[in-house]
């Protein structure tokens, strides 16, 4: 891939035509898609099989990413790589035999929790983080054997430290932001990051303005320097992007997302009462096409182009390579 085509850890939302469209206009060649949250298998299902209906209808501009190379075939066609991820375990719903069953369907990455604790580990908005399960360790043993990359951005700092040391195969936070630049349950800890620098495991730098705050969601100098201060935390070899992006959602999007079915309450996420609803999203970052700035932001806060290629796709590339399965079958 050139340096400035790019992977996106992770995005949300409703994809259509338009979507891929834009993120091709965008350079964007690769991009993880969340196709649930509180989902069971049954339901999973049914997401995975409209995301197979889309791809095919869309093929003249999107692929599904299983490898490494589906990405790199893909940039090389002019097409957008989707690749299949879940922001909860729930799919797994305590079968250890479906960790291998999903990623022969095509699942790449899975999170272990999403805002909730839950029989893996524990979530970062609990009053405390109860750790990794048992069953936790069996699924990241399991998910290491069938190919899945293990995704840890939801989940508290103590599990994700141990979900660090417990994997064989180095772990990933797809989207979250360094605590120590601001300050949110949501975001990773320094020793989180530090963990992640000495397994290989990567974080994607967040463009959500609830966890990237209002000055690094100005223009693109500024949250470029927010990657810059991650790559000083974590180095190089570590830092990706990974914008939470959830385009074409609406309110009742945000409540399922935000609440499922486990409270009759409201809950705001990574949101708050004085700031409900959908956040605003960072002023340089209007619509997806506005990836295309990335690049040359990065390059004006002093990366090189060695580095820039390893921000915009080359770490996530490598750690993929080390951690998805070889084939969907």
């Amino acid at each position: 891939m050139k340096p400035d085509q790019i992977i996106d850890g992770l995005q949300c939302g409703h994809f259509d035509r338009d979507s891929f469209v834009n993120l091709k206009a965008a350079g964007v060649h690769g991009v993880v898609i969340t196709c649930g949250f509180w989902e069971g298998t049954l339901e999973s299902l049914d997401s995975l099989g409209r995301w197979r209906d889309l791809i095919r209808e869309n093929s003249d501009v999107a692929a599904f990413g299983y490898t490494p190379e589906d990405i790199e075939t893909a940039a090389a066609e002019g097409k957008v790589a989707a690749i299949l991820g879940y922001q909860n375990s729930n799919l797994f719903e305590g079968r250890i035999r479906l960790v291998e069953m999903w990623a022969e369907l095509g699942v790449r990455v899975v999170q272990l929790t999403y805002n909730n604790q839950n029989e893996l580990a524990g979530s970062c908005y609990e009053a405390e983080d109860s750790g990794l399960a048992r069953y936790g360790r069996e699924v990241i043993r399991e998910m290491n054997r069938a190919g899945i990359l293990i995704d840890c951005s939801h989940v508290g700092n103590l599990s994700t430290l141990q979900a660090i040391k417990a994997s064989e195969k180095p772990i990933a936070v797809t989207h979250a932001n360094a605590d120590s630049l601001f300050a949110h349950k949501r975001n990773k800890t320094d020793d989180v990051l530090h963990a992640l620098r000495d397994t290989g495991g990567v974080i994607g730098v967040a463009a959500y303005r609830n966890i990237t705050g209002d000055y690094y969601s100005g223009p693109i100098e500024h949250w470029c320097e927010m990657v810059a201060k991650t790559v000083e935390i974590a180095g190089i070899d570590s830092v990706a992007i990974g914008t939470d992006r959830s385009h074409n959602f609406t309110a009742p999007d945000y409540a399922w997302m935000r609440m499922g079915r486990w409270t009759r309450g409201i809950d705001y996420g990574a949101a708050s009462a004085a700031r409900p609803g959908k956040a605003p999203p960072p002023d340089w970052f209007q619509s997806l096409t506005d990836m295309q700035i990335i690049p040359n932001g990065l390059r004006s806060v002093g990366f090189s182009e060695e580095e820039v290629a390893k921000i915009t796709h080359g770490n996530w590339l490598r750690l993929y390579g080390e951690t998805f399965r070889k084939s969907n079958s």
